[in-house]
């Protein structure tokens, strides 16, 4: 009877999951590691890119900045001995002879920085001078570069006989000359925005007498320093000839 009289438990079967645990979340699989480890790893190149670039433009732009005020120059050929020999290496000014024209001349009128009625340009750095020694487009040519002398500025009359030079009725004194050419030249005007040039070897020179005068916008520069070779390395110097405009 006592055996009848127990009372006996609900009892849960061992193989049935509990209701309230917590689930068992999958684990991830050896490719999944690998591609995760991947992707972490992968180097990000863009801003190394974005710096290159930035690094060839700013080298460009420095480049251009400065062959607007300075460019080199090798010399060929004999035309200028004694003062300059072929093979020589100079670095040219081009900043002496910027114009201020257009509208850049209004600007700087309207500022006051040049005197009003410039209607042919204005060089606020100077400008061609006779005597110096100037790089140029060739005429006959303006893929090629020529360096010559100025001898006789726009308005000068220039005239050459026997191998001396005249401006404007003045005999000019080239120390830098060793030997004079036999031709003669009558007298000529220069027209405006034109340059009449020779080569300080006169009697093997391809210049203004041959060929005529050289346009303004043909100059590219003053010859400023000779660097290469060591030698020769100095300031050019520049001979002022005599004769008033």
């Amino acid at each position: 009877m006592e055996d009848q009289l127990m009372s006996v438990g609900p009892q849960v079967p061992p193989d049935e999951p509990s209701m309230g645990g917590d689930e068992e979340q999958p684990q991830p699989t050896a490719d999944g590691e690998h591609q995760l480890q991947t992707e972490k790893s992968r180097p990000n190149i863009r801003p190394l890119v974005v710096e290159i670039l930035q690094t060839i433009l700013l080298t460009l732009v420095i480049f251009a900045a400065v062959r607007s005020v300075v460019q080199n120059f090798k010399v060929d050929g004999a035309s200028m001995e004694p003062t300059l020999h072929t093979g020589q290496y100079l670095l040219i000014d081009k900043v002496s002879y910027f114009k201020l024209q257009g509208p850049l001349l209004l600007i700087a009128e309207q500022l006051h920085l040049v005197a009003p009625g410039s209607s042919d340009g204005v060089f606020p750095f100077g400008g061609p001078k006779r005597g110096d020694i100037v790089v140029f487009r060739y005429p006959g040519g303006p893929e090629r570069d020529f360096i010559k002398r100025i001898i006789a500025m726009p308005g000068d009359t220039v005239q050459i006989d026997r191998g001396r030079v005249y401006v404007n009725g003045v005999l000019q004194h080239e120390d830098y000359i060793e030997a004079l050419p036999s031709y003669s030249l009558p007298p000529q005007k220069v027209p405006p925005g034109s340059y009449f040039v020779l080569g300080d070897n006169r009697p093997n020179s391809s210049d203004s007498h041959i060929w005529g005068y050289v346009p303004e916008e043909n100059l590219i520069g003053r010859a400023w320093i000779s660097y290469w070779p060591p030698s020769q390395w100095g300031v050019i110097a520049h001979s002022g000839l005599a004769g008033s405009q």
